[in-house]
């Protein structure tokens, strides 16, 4: 088998590191992974049931430490997955969650594992921006990336370009219409846009389509990217479900 390596946003594959982002990985999209890496400390259920799904997907299964702390940054990570990226295409009948230039790992992690739980499947990450595969973003989504189909751009425009049919909703402090508000007449399919953790999204993103915004306290200037998605997602998701 060939040496792997660091991991760089320019190979074509990466890790799923940890137990449980492997089980999920494992569970749901088998066909990516293509080796086993575990630890000599390695024990317990999750590990036991880890490598019988190996072995059912003829998954080359071996030991390296050395490899796993080098991926991990840690001591304790006690399994991992190498898995080949991939680029999805969005569903062009459901909503989309658009991120601009989000540069922080664990924001990342964290807005696929929410979008997951709230049933939105759909996500786009426009560059530049963390790598949606850095084995750090994939450990915080907990091997959410799996489940979710998710595409990268290097433009806004690029996106826009092959789903002009849905509504944009950019969330924006100024935004003209507070969340509560844009809920309630929602446009089918639609796109949420949230922008960088430091700068938001740039002011012409206002003119794009119904700028939102969350209302806050004046204790403080801006809400956290993750949760700042976590609250917009989960309030369209809410205003336009049709069960009771």
């Amino acid at each position: 088998m060939p040496t792997l390596k660091a991991y760089s946003s320019d190979l074509p594959y990466s890790y799923a590191a940890g137990v449980f982002p492997s089980l999920q990985l494992m569970a749901v999209a088998p066909q990516r992974a293509t080796r086993l890496l575990l630890s000599t400390h390695a024990e317990g259920e999750g590990v036991e049931k880890l490598r019988a799904l190996c072995r059912k997907h003829r998954v080359r299964e071996e030991i390296a430490d050395k490899a796993l702390a080098h991926i991990s940054g840690k001591q304790n990570c006690f399994a991992a997955i190498v898995f080949e990226k991939w680029q999805a295409t969005l569903d062009a009948a459901k909503p989309h969650i658009v991120l601009h230039h989000p540069m922080d790992e664990g924001n990342l992690g964290t807005i696929q594992r929410t979008m997951l739980g709230l049933g939105i499947l759909d996500v786009a990450v426009i560059r530049p921006a963390a790598d949606p595969f850095d084995p750090r973003v994939v450990r915080a989504s907990m091997g959410a990336i799996f489940s979710l189909r998710l595409t990268q751009y290097d433009d806004f425009a690029d996106y826009r370009a092959q789903y002009l049919a849905h509504a944009l909703y950019p969330f924006m402090l100024t935004g003209a219409t507070a969340l509560a508000q844009a809920v309630r007449g929602v446009n089918m399919p639609y796109a949420l846009i949230f922008g960088n953790e430091g700068t938001g999204l740039p002011p012409e993103f206002a003119t794009l389509g119904q700028a939102v915004r969350i209302p806050h306290s004046d204790a403080i200037d801006s809400l956290n990217l993750a949760v700042a998605t976590a609250i917009g997602a989960y309030a369209f998701v809410q205003g336009t479900s049709k069960e009771e």
